[in-house]
């Protein structure tokens, strides 16, 4: 099948991969365009799609726009069958999903209709999920609301941060994806419309959700720290410090929240509404990441003392 790809981050690659490999022909990939970096925002980077796109010889464009015209008449020229999108970041006007003949589909890391929007993998794990997945669905005007063609569903690992729950992600929607086209390439895929009543959102992370409350559970602070990780990280103040926590193992223990009950070379426990939250490593402001163990060398804490 001839295929026009859209998508930007690392979690695209795996499903641009998928799709080569099984021999479709990729005409064409869009993603955004390279961002500066460096400390003087001087350097560009290009997405990792980009990166991959070009290793293979596939034309990559990075348009800015796409209501203009020039990019339905980019892929009226390229013509092709179907349009497949895996965080694009990008909303598709109404003129680019009608122009293939088969339509455009997307690569969704959730179990639609749970988890509509911009960070479904971060708020799975803040919301202390235990399963999620991955869906490919056909697109439609409105946000990750367009029918389910197909899911495929994974455990949740207790420990398992936003980055390494999206690399399985990816892996999985690159998978399902060759799988799906096959059906819709033989007539043979399914149509499920998503149940309006079961739809959550899974807005766009912010600096907000980072202060963390110790008098929720170890829990809880557990999984705001897996799925803040690496941005925006989980807050505290640790000894008058104010990190980012970076690396946690919720625990039995009991205390006035927010009150250290051990700290040592095996990091730094702290009491929580329930149970207690054993920090492990941390990033004071303006420093490097660091084992807890490191940090209270500097900053020694006692048992008994708030954090």
């Amino acid at each position: 099948m001839r295929i026009l790809f859209m998508g930007t981050p690392e979690f695209a690659v795996p499903s641009l991969e998928a799709l080569v490999a099984a021999g479709h022909t990729v005409c064409g990939v869009f993603c955004q365009p390279d961002k500066p970096v460096g400390r003087h925002q001087n350097q560009l980077q290009p997405p990792p799609v980009k990166e991959h796109a070009q290793a293979r010889g596939i034309p990559v464009y990075q348009p800015t726009k796409l209501r203009d015209g020039t990019v339905l008449a980019i892929i009226q020229e390229l013509a092709p069958d179907l349009i497949v999108v895996a965080a694009y970041g990008r909303i598709l006007p109404q003129e680019i999903l009608d122009c293939p003949p088969m339509g455009c589909i997307n690569v969704h890391s959730s179990l639609l209709p749970k988890y509509r929007g911009a960070a479904p993998i971060n708020w799975a794990i803040l919301n202390g999920d235990k399963e999620t997945g991955v869906t490919i669905m056909h697109m439609a005007a409105a946000l990750d609301a367009g029918d389910i063609i197909s899911q495929e569903r994974t455990a949740i690992d207790s420990n398992e941060t936003a980055p390494v729950l999206t690399a399985r992600l990816a892996e999985l929607g690159g998978k399902l994806l060759v799988e799906t086209v096959a059906a819709l390439e033989a007539g043979t895929a399914s149509r499920t419309p998503q149940e309006e009543g079961a739809v959550t959102l899974a807005p766009m992370l912010s600096k907000e959700l980072s202060p963390m409350d110790f008098t929720k559970t170890a829990q809880a602070l557990h999984d705001q720290v897996r799925g803040l990780y690496p941005w925006p990280s989980a807050i505290a103040q640790v000894g008058g410090v104010r990190c980012k926590i970076l690396s946690t193992v919720a625990e039995e223990g009991k205390g006035t929240p927010g009150t250290v009950l051990e700290a040592g070379k095996k990091g730094l426990l702290v009491a929580c509404g329930q149970g207690a939250l054993r920090i492990l490593e941390l990033q004071p402001d303006g420093k490097k990441a660091m084992p807890a163990a490191a940090f209270l060398q500097g900053h020694p804490l006692e048992a008994g003392s708030p954090l």
